[in-house]
């Protein structure tokens, strides 16, 4: 249930456990930006990969979270959140710093795929713990995207001189990111686990967790949703860049750079200014209007060709519809999972990641045609979310009872 909007605090005004997740969530995002946007030119510099076979291992690590989300996310109802989050930082200690060490190419891609199911640990569980200590408003939510981005900003620097310096800075600082994200996590694990059930764990068997949660269909709704998010998204980093490359020629690397911070930099200012906007319009109007954004900013793009200023338009409308849709998702999961099924909603609802895979696919067979087309689809792709992120506030209580006699059903 969301908190009404005339009892709302401030978005920055958190609780104690609050405040020790996002700065794990810092850590976190600082982390993996330092490395991961330089992976592939690790493996073309350091590997015999074929620039399709790097992609795949890149692409891996998104493919293993998407697909093992729910594996993950109901080994965190089973075991606790807590326990899990701290096995995946070990594990990402551990990787971090054989990569470091380690010069085999086997060694590298096999480690490289196996940050995915570090991730598939961590992520269920801390937005799990997230939702557990948000107590009703979803707008945390906000804020840990506004965290990400901020990592989006630091990583992404840091790795840059780092892989200039040496593989083992690059990989060995990384390293120390994850491990004080464990200690963090560790020191305090009486205060996270304490949200969960006394246990810590489920009281129900997997088998029923997994049933409550593929059958839940606002979940699956959502779930469709932020795949439609994500494949729209993913245009941004692969192939606006080559729509401009054909407009701009090699004047698009100096020009998409400065796109892409005023982005993170937009992302961030951006989002208290939406705060305040979503307690003046519906929930749906504001899906509505985050539509409408991503869809104008397409139309930008397009006319770029015609005044590199229109280039600059289309990323504030961008940021706009980013800014409101890219929390959607994670908000709508913290209002319809129960407490003891979290785990396995969060889990689950990391399958949009496919979205980043489809996306470029579909993007670049359509850019390959005519881009009028390429635009007129992805400027109306994007409202399909529309429907689907409405359907996950529809009748609660219907879909919930239903599941309820379908689990009984099969006791």
């Amino acid at each position: 249930m969301s908190t009404p909007l005339d009892e709302r605090l401030p978005l920055w005004k958190l609780s104690g456990p609050q405040r020790l997740l996002e700065a794990g969530a810092l850590l976190n995002s600082i982390a993996f930006f330092a490395a991961m946007p330089f992976a592939a030119l690790y493996l073309a510099d350091h590997t015999s990969l074929s620039k399709p076979a790097i992609g795949a291992v890149v692409g891996g690590i998104a493919l293993t979270a998407a697909l093992g989300g729910v594996a993950g996310g109901m080994l965190v109802d089973r075991f606790g959140a807590t326990r899990l989050m701290r096995v995946g930082l070990a594990l990402d200690v551990i990787v971090y710093g054989l990569l470091a060490t380690l010069r085999s190419p086997v060694a590298i891609v096999t480690l490289i795929l196996m940050l995915g199911v570090a991730r598939l640990m961590v992520e269920p569980g801390s937005k799990k713990l997230l939702s557990l200590a948000a107590h009703g408003d979803a707008r945390v939510f906000r804020l840990r995207y506004m965290t990400l981005c901020t990592g989006a900003i630091a990583g992404p620097a840091l790795g840059g001189v780092l892989y200039h310096l040496s593989p083992v800075a690059f990989f060995a600082v990384p390293a120390v990111f994850y491990g004080a994200y464990m200690v963090l996590i560790s020191a305090r694990s009486q205060t996270l686990t304490a949200l969960e059930s006394p246990s810590g764990a489920s009281t129900g068997s997997s088998l029923d967790s997994l049933r409550k949660t593929v059958r839940d269909r606002r979940l699956l709704a959502v779930v469709g949703a932020g795949i439609v998010i994500f494949f729209v998204f993913s245009q941004l980093e692969s192939m606006i860049p080559l729509y401009m490359k054909g407009q701009y020629g090699d004047r698009t690397e100096s020009y998409f750079a400065v796109l892409f911070i005023a982005n993170a930099v937009l992302a961030l200012a951006l989002q208290v200014p939406i705060d305040r906007v979503s307690t003046k319009l519906t929930r749906n109007s504001l899906i509505a209007l985050g539509c409408v954004m991503f869809a104008l900013s397409f139309v930008c793009f397009w006319a770029g060709s015609a005044g590199l200023l229109l280039l600059y338009v289309g990323i504030v409308f961008w940021t706009i519809g980013e800014g409101i849709l890219l929390p959607m998702p994670d908000m709508a999961v913290h209002e319809i999972a129960a407490d003891e099924h979290r785990g396995a909603y969060f889990g689950l609802s990391e399958v949009r990641h496919l979205g980043f895979f489809g996306g470029p696919v579909v993007g670049g067979f359509l850019l390959a045609g005519d881009v009028r087309i390429y635009f007129l689809v992805m400027g109306l792709f994007i409202f399909l979310c529309l429907p689907l992120l409405m359907r996950r506030s529809a009748a609660p209580a219907e879909d919930a009872s239903k599941a309820s006699e379908e689990l009984s059903a099969h006791g």
